[in-house]
Parts: C-alpha cells; sequence; structure tokens
C-alpha cells in the first residue's frame, strides 16, 4: 500500500514547497527562513530518532556521508530556489525549473551508479526536457532580450539548484543505501543547516517576523516537507532506480502551476500547459519502462 501512495503523497507534499516558499518571503529573508527550518527539522528528527530508539552511524565516514548528502540535497538547492522566489521568479515557473532534475540525474546515473537506461526511458526523459523548455521559454527569452537583467540572474541560480540536488540525489543513491532513514534525515539537515546559515548571515539581514502567518509557514515546511516529503523521497530512492525516483519531480510542476494560479493568480499560459503536458508522456514513459524491468 505504501508502495503504491508514496509517489501521489510525496508529489503533492514536495509541491507545496514552492508555494511555502512565495508564501513566507512576504514575512521573511528566505535563506534565513530555511535555516530556521532546517534547525527545527533536525531537532525533530532527533526527537523521533531518540523516540524510536533507531541505531545511528557509528563511524565518521558515516556521518559524514549523510551531512554532506544534506548539503547538496536540502541545504544548496532549497537555498537558490527560495532565494530565485524570493527575488521575484514566480513559484510556478520556479517548480517547472526543477522538472530539470530527471534528466540531469539520469544523464550521470549511467556514469556513477552503473544504471542502465532503455530507450523508451530515455525518449521520455527527452520529452520532459523538451516539456520543460516549452514552459519556461517566454520568461527565458524575455531575460536574455533584456541582457539577463531584472530575474536573470535568480533564474540561473534556480537551475543552478538543480543541479545541487541532482548531486545530493546521486551522492544518496551511493552512498546511503544502508542505515535508518530517520538517522540520516536527523543528519542531513544539519548538513544543511550547517550551510545556510552563514549564507544568510552574509547576504540577509536576517528578518522574521513573528506573525502568525509566519509560524504557520514555518510549521508546514518542517511537519509537511522536511519530514513527510523528504522521508517518503528518502524511501522511494532506496527503493527504485535513482533515475525512476527523480521522474516523479516532473509530476511536480503541473500540481505547482495550478497551485499557484488558485493561490496567487499566476497565470497559466499556453506554453506551461503545453510543456506539462508534454512533461507528463515523459513521466509515463520512464515509470512504464521501469515497471516492465
Amino acid at each position: 500500500m505504501l508502495d503504491r501512495l508514496a509517489p501521489a503523497v510525496f508529489v503533492f507534499l514536495w509541491s507545496t514547497g514552492w508555494i511555502v516558499a512565495k508564501y513566507a518571503s512576504a514575512h521573511a529573508d528566505p535563506v534565513t527562513f530555511l535555516a530556521a527550518r532546517h534547525a527545527l527539522a533536525a531537532v525533530v528528527f532527533l526527537c523521533l530518532g531518540l523516540a524510536l530508539r533507531v541505531t545511528w552511524p557509528k563511524t565518521g565516514r558515516e556521518i559524514g556521508h549523510a551531512v554532506l548528502s544534506g548539503i547538496f540535497l536540502h541545504g544548496l538547492y532549497l537555498a537558490g530556489v527560495w532565494y530565485a522566489i524570493g527575488q521575484g521568479v514566480p513559484s510556478g515557473l520556479s517548480g517547472i525549473i526543477a522538472g530539470l532534475q530527471p534528466l540531469m540525474t539520469a544523464a550521470v546515473a549511467p556514469f556513477l551508479l552503473s544504471e542502465t537506461l532503455s530507450r523508451r526511458q530515455k525518449l521520455g526523459l527527452a520529452l520532459g526536457f523538451a516539456g520543460i523548455f516549452i514552459a519556461i521559454s517566454p520568461q527565458l527569452f524575455a531575460s536574455l532580450s533584456a541582457g539577463m537583467t531584472g530575474l536573470g540572474l535568480p533564474l540561473l541560480l534556480n537551475l543552478m539548484a538543480m543541479g545541487s540536488v541532482t548531486y545530493g540525489t546521486i551522492y544518496q543513491k551511493r552512498y546511503l543505501q544502508q542505515g535508518n532513514l530517520v538517522a540520516i534525515g536527523t543528519l542531513q539537515y544539519v548538513g544543511a543547516f550547517i550551510v545556510t546559515l552563514p549564507v544568510a548571515y552574509l547576504i540577509e539581514p536576517m528578518r522574521f517576523d513573528w506573525t502568525t502567518q509566519a509560524l504557520a509557514a514555518m510549521a508546514w515546511s518542517v511537519i509537511g516537507i522536511s519530514l513527510g516529503a523528504v522521508a517518503l523521497l528518502l524511501y522511494l530512492i532506496r527503493r527504485g532506480q535513482v533515475s525512476r525516483a527523480a521522474s516523479l519531480i516532473y509530476l511536480v510542476p503541473p500540481v505547482v502551476a495550478v497551485e499557484a494560479a488558485i493561490l496567487f493568480g499566476e497565470p497559466l499560459t499556453l506554453p506551461m500547459v503545453t510543456g506539462t503536458a508534454i512533461v507528463v508522456l515523459g513521466v509515463y514513459l520512464v515509470n512504464r519502462k521501469a515497471k516492465a524491468g
């Protein structure tokens, strides 16, 4: 039952990350918010691990792998995404950019993890990339024609963040196949906190307005996303091919776009709708072949 429900629940929970980022930007500096979120998430995972009496990593090497994976999988990745949204990148567009991760993951997984992709999977990944390009093309071309002013730099940082989460996913699959997920999650959030706190200190005034809205956004970020969504992601990575698990990110863009349109009034343009439809087809091809293998 969990194997069947986990992908759908993960996609919904993961999609709300872009909504919370947009919502929280009115109440706190983005990287500052993330640093606090990572610290609280580490505490929550630690308390859960102590309550469940989980087995913790015993060697410095095991601890180092977990901490380093957290730096890439949560710290640098979310910092790039949240900073971009805080600078005005629409949350729906940022969610669509997240669909680049499966292509990047699939491109390096055969070299680092000895995974093989069938022709159908490769076609699905190519369609996914084409769909993402169609969806983001109006904003991308507008930024290029303006000399990368305005949203150009935030868009570039958003794209670079995809490289971080891709590497984190590969690293997770390669070095953290064993061990308790709660213990690993605790150390990953410690790593994310270690990298985001100094970044927040250097580039932001570290604003947090302590309103009910800010606290509610923090609570959902920690419980719904950091605990719920990330635990499911780690579970999915461990259960299957890393390229197949990453392909679920393809389903996030249409969900984010619809949520952003409903909550923030962000437009659902023809390129976004067309691109996300192609993306969904890519997901179908990648996962259908993986199930048959």
